[in-house]
């Protein structure tokens, strides 16, 4: 079954559009296109119920009751991972903190669709992602406590180190899948981004070349609303599934909040990569229910209806009404599961708080592989600077 995207939020009005008839003919415009948006593809509404998809049933008809269970599990742990992370940014033990919070349903159920000899190419947000490829959550945190660049081996889980620069991802995805082909390997690559990372130039080339080299390669797109302060309708005026038709392959939407859906059509996706059918875009439209990072303040760009709204879409309570409804889980499961829950917290914060600080030196080494004139200078001089330190210490 296919819906309407009734989850779109309401036309925001621009400060153009306040007064005079430009911003009329803008706030205009913006609702045009919004009314016209595209169905997507949904299997669990957000009331829990079951509905029939013809053309993606057949990728989650043999799930069993433990397997939705352990879909459940992973969302709510990596919910509790996530919520601890944002607590201990505001403790001052990370310096900064991205948080998942909302988009559980798309990480977790396209996460659980990739085989072990996939390679993903995440963000810098897709912890529920790094936890379905067996990464230790604890490892998620050592760069954004500033005790390493990254904390994990990425071919240990196929799990590429998270990206900051944005965007950039696609073109690294998009190049190793040319190479999986070459080699004639049958695995498939994924490459996660944002809404705001598909206004990037390095993504539009990604596609041009995945496309015309036939790459095995999985575009997946979280549609959260917002680029950081920038709505979605302020950065394309089609919507963004509907990309790859200009580059010559499929794009699809899907109910980001949906884990089932977002299962079945990464699954999907995958299989025709591995096939040889090149790449797909999978668009997931979820929401951001947090703010882009803890650096950021969304009350100042969106309101507290928009917010309440996607609430009662939530994913996570949209499953416990599936299980509870079809008899698949009991009281005992959601309480055992918040006994994990709790355990996990207290691992998260115990892990963090005992991570040893880096050599101050170590920036310094493997930058050349036979050392350089002017590292050795530098070195010398942050050597002088920081025993400047202990001078002045000595002369109190």
């Amino acid at each position: 079954m296919t819906v309407d995207s009734s989850a779109a939020s309401k036309p925001r009005r621009s400060a153009a559009g306040k007064a005079g008839t430009t911003g009329t003919k803008r706030t205009t415009r913006t609702t045009a296109k919004q009314s016209a948006d595209p169905e997507l593809v949904q299997l669990l509404t957000p009331e829990g119920k079951r509905v029939k998809n013809a053309e993606y049933d057949g990728y989650v008809a043999g799930i069993t009751p433990d397997e939705l269970r352990g879909l459940y599990r992973d969302m709510v742990l990596t919910r509790r991972f996530d919520a601890e992370a944002t607590s201990l940014q505001r403790q001052g033990e990370l310096g900064l903190w991205a948080s998942l919070l909302g988009q559980e349903a798309a990480q977790i159920g396209s996460g659980r669709a990739t085989r072990g000899d996939d390679y993903v190419f995440p963000t810098y947000r897709e912890h529920g992602v790094a936890w379905c490829r067996g990464v230790d959550p604890t490892n998620l945190l050592g760069m954004f406590r500033g005790v390493n660049n990254g904390g994990w081996d990425p071919n240990s889980n196929n799990f590429h180190l998270y990206t900051i620069v944005i965007g950039s991802q696609a073109l690294h995805a998009t190049g190793y899948a040319m190479g999986v082909a070459k080699d004639g390997a049958d695995s498939a690559v994924i490459a996660y981004f944002g809404d705001g990372a598909s206004s990037q130039g390095d993504v539009s080339e990604a596609f041009n070349f995945a496309a015309v080299y036939n790459a095995p390669v999985v575009f997946f797109c979280q549609n959260n609303q917002w680029a950081i302060s920038e709505p979605t309708e302020k950065q394309t005026r089609v919507p963004l599934y509907q990309r790859a038709q200009g580059f010559g392959f499929p794009g699809v939407r899907v109910d980001g909040n949906d884990v089932l859906a977002c299962l079945a059509v990464t699954r999907w996706a995958l299989e025709r990569a591995r096939t040889g059918e090149g790449p797909t875009l999978i668009e997931a439209y979820t929401y951001r229910m947090g703010a882009h990072t803890t650096s950021d303040d969304p009350t100042r760009y969106r309101h507290d209806d928009e917010r309440a709204s996607w609430e009662a879409k939530d994913p996570i309570l949209r499953l416990r009404r599936f299980l509870e409804t079809a008899n698949h889980a009991d009281e005992g499961f959601f309480a055992e599961l918040e006994s994990e829950s709790e355990a996990l917290g207290k691992r998260v914060r115990e892990v963090v708080r005992a991570m040893p600080d880096p050599d101050d030196f170590a920036i310094f080494e493997n930058v050349y592989a036979d050392g350089h004139a002017l590292v050795d200078e530098e070195r010398a001089q942050f050597a002088a600077y920081q025993a400047s330190f202990a001078d002045a210490e000595g002369g109190k």
